[in-house]
């Protein structure tokens, strides 16, 4: 069963402005269900496949001639030789939408693409379902804690209790654990890794230890939403610094992990220049920290971070499936006053506080007034309806975003 995704419109747009489309994103986000989807008259050929892969390795002209435009090619990093010829082939002709390509390992991808088809693509990155796409209750505009903003979720977002949340969270959100296909988390989660062990990390890096690369993995996701320190992740995992920045590098580049960077102005060096972690799916976290349920989870030690990364995580989803940049930070001051997220927006700095409660009050938001060019705030909690709680600063419940 296909789950209908936000970020439909912006690829049939570019579809439309660009000769070939690239959706990148981590393993099993659905980039080429998507893609099926969206141009169900196009050819398909994925690199996954040993004899295709082969083919377009060696035999670049051959498989395309195999497979003719419009076509999709699935894990198109595979066979990166391909890109030379497939800017030939869409040089020849002014039609857009003549191939869509799906990556996940942008690193090695994007270097391809940048210098074979500059000017001819369309670029968008996918994550994960969102909640409201696993809900149907697509929303298309990016979050922002605006009274115009709240207005208009206010009629269509649904509400969710703790548990109901936190079984999301567990579950996690790539497609395959949400349409019914697939019901063992465990059996999902461990066949995933494995499969990024053996694909991805090998491509991406030659990494000898795929125990201490699995450790790492598992330490990294029990940081998730906080401050990124390496030395504390080196001595933790037994490895080099330089060594720990190589392969957190590797996370963000496969699509696991987002790093939320810190906003600081040229002008000043009272702000912290150190980014967050968060890993990108919950579910994927929850099992490799060894969170064996959702009711377990919700009352556990690390309830508050889960709560705080999903919430990141979505807020992300809001800009990137509408073909947005995320305009996302985070502050803290020599003073250690912090808030967990800046959205800048024409000229203003919206803060938003993160909070595991459904009744926030106005301490939690005392830091807001530190902020220069301050728009409207919000404190995104599990509160069931959007309230205010001082003249510039809402309340807002999580499935507003």
């Amino acid at each position: 069963m296909y789950i209908k995704r936000t970020i439909e419109n912006t690829v049939k747009k570019l579809s439309e402005q660009f000769k070939v489309v690239l959706v990148t994103g981590a393993r099993q986000v659905g980039k080429s269900t998507l893609l099926k989807e969206c141009f169900k008259d196009c050819n398909y050929a994925s690199l996954d496949k040993p004899n295709i892969r082969e083919l377009a390795i060696n035999e670049p002209d051959l498989f395309l001639q195999r497979y003719k435009a419009p076509l999709i090619i699935d894990e198109i990093q595979y066979a990166p030789n391909l890109l030379v010829y497939i800017k030939a082939i869409v040089d020849e002709k002014s039609d857009k939408g003549q191939y869509f390509l799906t990556g996940s390992q942008q690193f090695h991808l994007m270097k391809g693409v940048s210098e074979s088809l500059a000017g001819r693509v369309g670029i968008v990155n996918l994550l994960g379902l969102s909640l409201n796409e696993i809900s149907n209750n697509i929303n298309p505009k990016p979050f922002i804690p605006t009274n115009n903003y709240i207005e208009t979720r206010r009629e269509t977002a649904k509400t969710y209790t703790i548990s109901d949340i936190f079984k999301v969270i567990h579950k996690g959100f790539y497609p395959t654990l949400n349409n019914g296909e697939v019901e063992d988390l465990d059996y999902f989660y461990s066949s995933y890794i494995q499969t990024y062990l053996e694909r991805d990390i090998r491509d991406l890096a030659s990494i000898n230890d795929e125990m201490a690369f699995l450790k790492f993995i598992r330490i990294v996701a029990a940081r998730t939403g906080q401050v990124l320190k390496y030395s504390e992740l080196a001595n933790e995992t037994g490895i080099s610094e330089p060594t720990t920045k190589k392969w957190l590098s590797i996370l963000v580049t496969s699509g696991l992990v987002y790093l939320l960077e810190p906003y600081y102005t040229n002008i000043t060096k009272r702000m912290t220049k150190m980014p967050k972690i968060y890993f990108l799916d919950t579910g994927l976290c929850a099992y490799l920290t060894g969170w064996s349920s959702a009711e377990v989870l919700e009352k556990g030690a690390m309830a508050g971070a889960f709560f705080e990364t999903f919430a990141i995580a979505e807020i992300l989803k809001s800009y990137l499936h509408n073909g947005k940049r995320a305009p996302l930070y985070w502050y803290r001051d020599i003073d250690k006053k912090e808030i967990d997220l800046l959205i800048e927006r024409d000229g203003l700095l919206h803060p938003v506080e993160i909070k595991l409660t459904s009744k926030p009050d106005k301490s939690m938001v005392k830091n807001f007034d530190t902020i220069k060019n301050k728009g409207e705030g919000a404190v995104l909690c599990l509160s069931q309806q959007d309230l205010p709680l001082t003249k510039d600063v809402n309340v807002i419940p999580i499935s507003f975003i």
